[in-house]
C-alpha cells in the first residue's frame, strides 16, 4: 500500500492580508469594500493579493457583523418523494434570486427529528424556515419556540391550526371535485384513503370527499375510510382490506401519492382490473400518473407556484412584514385512464 500526503492550504483571511502587508485589518476591510480612507495604490496592492491567494469573504463572519446570514432553512418530511423535491427546487430558485442560500433538512416523517432540524436551523442562525409538518407532529411547541423568537416561518402543503403564514392547496374542493367524478363515472362505494387524523390536509379532503357522498344522497360507510400513517405498505394493507369486505368498494380516492401506488398495486395484486372492475383517483405528480399503466386520474397541483409563494411570503417577514396570510393555490383534476370505464 503506498501513502501518499497532501497539504491543506489554509482559507486566506482578511487578517493575514494585512500581516503579509503590514497594516491594519480594518485596512484591508475598507479597501475590499470600496470604502474611503485607503490610497488608490495600497488599494490596488490589496486587491491584487487578495486575487493572488484566491481571497473570498467569510459569509459567517458578515452575518455577525450585519446580523443576517442570508441562509433561510427548508425542513421536508421526505426529499426522496419528488412532489418535496420540486417544491424545494422552486423555493431555492427564488431564494437564489434574492440573495439567499438554503439549507435542506430532511425530517423523514418524524416528530423528534423534525424538532432536531429546528433546533439546527437556529444554531446556524438561518433568518427563515420554510417547512412541511411531519405525519407525527400533534405538538406545536416548536413552532411556538420559532415565534416567540422572532424567526420568520412559513408553512406549506401540510399546515396546522397555527397563527403562520402557510400555502396550501384547494384541498376541500380538489377532494369533492374527485369524488363527484368517481360517483358520475358509475361508483357507489367510494374509498377514501388518508393520512393521520390531526393533520389539517386529512381533515380537509376528507371533508370534500363526504361533502360529494352527502350531495349526491349516497351512504357513508365508515368501513371504507381508512386514515392511518400513510406509508407504502400501509396503503398496501388498508387496499387488500378493502377489496376483502363483504361489499368491497369500486373505486378508491388516495390522498397521498404513496398512497396512490401501493393501491395501485394491491389491486393489481388480486387479479382486479382498473378501471373496469374497480376505478382510482389520487393527489400525485402528473408524470407519475403517466408512468402507470393504466395512467392514473389525478390533482394536479402548481409546485412551482407553491415554492415561490412560499419563499415570497417568508421574504416578506424577514423584511419586517407582519401580516398572516394563508394562501391557497388553485388545483384541479386531469381526468386519465384509471377512471374511464371500457
Amino acid at each position: 500500500m503506498v501513502l501518499t500526503s497532501y497539504h491543506v492550504m489554509k482559507r486566506m483571511s482578511q487578517r493575514d492580508l494585512a500581516r503579509m502587508l503590514g497594516v491594519n485589518a480594518s485596512t484591508i476591510s475598507r479597501a475590499l469594500k470600496g470604502e474611503n480612507g485607503v490610497s488608490a495604490d495600497l488599494r490596488q496592492k490589496i486587491l491584487q493579493l487578495a486575487e493572488e491567494h484566491g481571497y473570498r469573504p467569510n459569509p459567517f463572519a458578515m452575518s455577525l457583523r450585519y446580523d443576517t446570514t442570508r441562509t433561510i432553512g427548508v425542513i421536508v418530511p421526505d426529499l426522496a418523494f419528488s412532489h418535496f423535491a420540486h417544491i424545494v427546487k422552486h423555493i431555492e430558485a427564488e431564494a437564489r434570486k434574492a440573495g439567499y442560500m438554503c439549507i435542506i433538512s430532511d425530517s423523514n416523517e418524524h416528530y423528534e427529528t423534525e424538532v432536531a432540524c429546528v433546533e439546527l436551523l437556529e444554531n446556524l442562525h438561518v433568518d427563515g424556515i420554510i417547512m412541511c409538518l411531519s405525519q407525527e407532529t400533534v405538538d406545536l411547541s416548536h413552532l411556538t419556540r420559532l415565534k416567540e423568537a422572532h424567526i420568520p416561518v412559513t408553512l406549506f402543503d401540510r399546515t396546522a391550526e397555527v397563527d403562520f403564514p402557510s400555502v396550501t392547496i384547494n384541498d376541500i374542493a380538489t377532494a369533492k371535485q374527485m369524488t363527484l367524478h368517481l360517483i358520475d363515472g358509475g361508483a357507489r362505494n367510494i374509498a377514501f384513503l388518508g393520512g393521520p387524523n390531526h393533520m389539517k390536509q386529512t381533515a380537509d379532503r376528507k371533508h370534500g370527499y363526504l361533502e360529494a357522498l352527502r350531495e349526491r344522497g349516497l351512504p357513508i360507510r365508515k368501513e371504507l375510510v381508512r386514515c392511518t400513517y400513510a406509508t407504502f405498505n400501509s396503503g398496501l394493507s388498508d387496499t387488500i382490506d378493502l377489496l376483502n369486505l363483504p361489499k368491497p368498494p369500486d373505486a378508491i380516492l388516495a390522498t397521498y401519492g404513496l398512497l396512490v401506488g401501493s393501491a395501485f398495486q394491491a389491486i393489481l395484486s388480486q387479479g382486479l382490473r382498473i378501471p373496469e372492475d374497480i376505478a382510482i383517483a389520487g393527489y400525485m405528480s402528473d408524470w407519475v400518473s403517466e408512468m402507470n399503466r393504466p395512467t392514473v386520474t389525478f390533482i394536479k397541483q402548481n409546485l412551482r407556484e407553491i415554492g415561490r409563494q412560499a419563499f415570497r411570503m417568508l421574504y416578506d417577514q424577514m423584511e419586517g412584514g407582519t401580516s398572516v396570510q394563508q394562501l391557497i393555490i388553485n388545483a384541479h383534476l386531469e381526468i386519465r385512464d384509471s377512471t374511464r370505464k371500457i
